[in-house]
């Protein structure tokens, strides 16, 4: 297993994910225990250190599971993760209950490392604003208190929110965990959020290496080319050995659903075999072909923005909009729409094309926010 210093301790490279544990009948409440223990005693046994949980996943069993599996080790032989639930607002100002409660059920006395949820559009304002809620000042407590090791936040809001997220609590944050992989690094821009941590010499923590399996399962042409390259890695460990290729890198989480993918896992992370410069480039390939189709070119140089009268923010109405044309309407559209106001939404462009007139990408910027405004 690889490891990573972490100021005074190692933590594998390898964590384990627990949002996508075995289940039986089909139902996400009712994980299957049995197997779940052989899965996290054999990451245990080959070097997995780092479990990350939280209050939400499984629709509130991932943590009494993986807290009544992990009993039985030594409370210093692992480190556990779990999260504050802030991408539910309701939860707003809740943070002592939840978090006395997150420790009984994961039967605990404190969290290595733990987390606002899901910084977005929705709850950046509940979470600054701490005179109301008060959830950051208790967590920081919990922290100078040792009941938190390690305090951060993970994020799947634009590079905005993220910004006012870190100039609020940044210095007190010791990690942040992303999505990241090879086609979210343009995709969602992942390489300027990379570059932002770095700056504030943050580490990574990384989430979705994979892309919910969708990096796991490549058309043949993607898989051949990969193979041709590589023929002794599977295409899967392609999307791994990418993060291994960016330093800032600390911990890459795996939501493994079944003991095989455990098995592969740990045998891609035996050993650090970072992409070299050539390789790095056939995999931005695979990622610029598999997004071209259904995709707009936008480079955010924001020459479009200057022009608008209605004050609209292009770039990020595209990334969603490529991030829709790509996944589907998944829950990243849905939050930051349903929080952008009806006057910087697609519907409020008026067709004027002035936007269209500098766009070096020469980009139908009129014909997209159209057609976002209808799917929406």
């Amino acid at each position: 297993m690889i490891y990573k210093n972490f100021k005074d301790i190692k933590l594998s490279s390898l964590g384990m994910g627990c949002m996508r544990l075995p289940t039986t009948g089909g139902d996400v409440s009712k994980i299957d225990e049995e197997a779940t223990e052989k899965m996290i005693d054999y990451a245990i046994a080959n070097g997995v250190n780092y479990f990350d949980t939280a209050w939400g996943y499984h629709e509130g069993n991932s943590e009494i599971t993986v807290g009544k599996i992990l009993k039985k080790y030594p409370r210093d032989s692992f480190y556990l993760a779990s999260k504050f639930p802030g991408y539910d607002i309701s939860n707003l100002g809740k943070a002592e209950e939840i978090f006395e409660e997150q420790l009984r059920k994961c039967q605990t006395e404190y969290f290595d490392f733990y987390l606002f949820h899901n910084v977005c559009e929705l709850n950046i304002d509940g979470y600054l604003d701490d005179k109301k809620y008060g959830d950051f000042s208790y967590l920081l407590e919990q922290k100078k208190n040792g009941r938190i090791k390690h305090l951060g936040f993970s994020i799947h809001g634009s590079i905005n929110i993220m910004n006012r997220f870190l100039d609020a609590y940044g210095d007190h944050m010791d990690f942040c965990q992303i999505q990241l992989n090879y086609l979210d690094w343009t995709l969602q821009n992942a390489k300027e959020r990379v570059s932002i941590l770095k700056e504030r010499n943050i580490p990574i923590w990384v989430m979705e290496p994979v892309r919910g399996g969708r990096l796991a399962n490549l058309e043949e042409k993607h898989s051949k080319a990969l193979t041709d390259a590589r023929p002794d890695e599977k295409p899967v460990a392609w999307a791994f050995r990418f993060l291994q290729s960016i330093p800032e890198v600390t911990v890459v989480l795996s939501g493994m659903s079944d003991f095989e993918q455990v098995n592969e896992n740990i045998k891609t992370f035996s050993e650090d075999k970072a992409l070299n410069e050539n390789e790095l480039k056939l995999l931005m390939g695979v990622a610029d072909d598999m997004t071209s189709k259904k995709t707009l070119p936008c480079t955010s140089c924001r020459y479009c923005t200057s022009y608008c009268p209605q004050r609209l923010d292009i770039p990020r109405i595209i990334e969603l909009y490529n991030e829709q044309s790509f996944s589907g309407k998944g829950f990243i559209v849905s939050m930051a729409m349903e929080n952008t106001p009806e006057d910087k939404k697609p519907s409020a462009c008026i067709g004027c094309r002035s936007c269209e007139e500098v766009c070096p990408q020469q980009i139908k910027i009129s014909e997209m926010m159209s057609d976002f405004a209808s799917t929406l």
